[in-house]
């Protein structure tokens, strides 16, 4: 069963086993969240997006529509993902952009998303960051924009250094 902070606004009915999800968080209703995550406070979760097992998501975070996050991916205080590519106020797109982390990636505090891009499996993407292009799997990106500045394995050891 999950376990939901009293404050909370949780409104879907999709969440797994053991997953916490701490005060002054929005579950929207068709939000899918695995097993066994983490959910921080002060953290929203639109309708279209699909959380994977063991996922944490630390305080601030928005996950917009059109985001998917596999399972145990890591995403760090105040990261920002965005899904409109041309936003303009009251003007939505038909679709919004999709976004895709891979299992095992991490992203590091106040790390930028823009949207569309996938995240490969077991990345890493300091802090600070701004993802304008997609990450290969295993690769360590960082800088506005940012770039591919070394390798690191599924266990998180940095193999080489760009």
């Amino acid at each position: 069963m999950a376990k939901i902070h009293p404050l909370a606004d949780v409104q879907s009915q999709n969440i797994g086993e053991n997953t916490f999800i701490w005060q002054f968080c929005v579950v929207l209703r068709e939000a899918v969240i695995g097993d066994n995550c983490n959910i921080n406070c002060q953290v929203l979760i639109e309708n279209d997006v699909v959380i994977g097992d063991n996922v944490t998501i630390k305080p601030g975070v928005q996950i917009w529509d059109g985001v998917t996050l596999e399972d145990n991916v890591f995403i760090g205080p105040n990261v920002t993902f965005t899904n409109d590519l041309v936003p303009r106020s009251k003007k939505y797109p038909e679709v919004f952009a999709k976004t895709l982390v891979k299992k095992g990636a991490s992203i590091g505090a106040n790390a930028t998303i823009i949207a569309g891009n996938v995240i490969g499996e077991n990345a890493l993407i300091g802090a600070g960051s701004v993802v304008t292009k997609n990450v290969p799997a295993n690769t360590v990106w960082f800088g506005n924009p940012a770039k591919h500045k070394g390798n690191i394995d599924g266990n998180g050891i940095i193999t080489n250094k760009i």
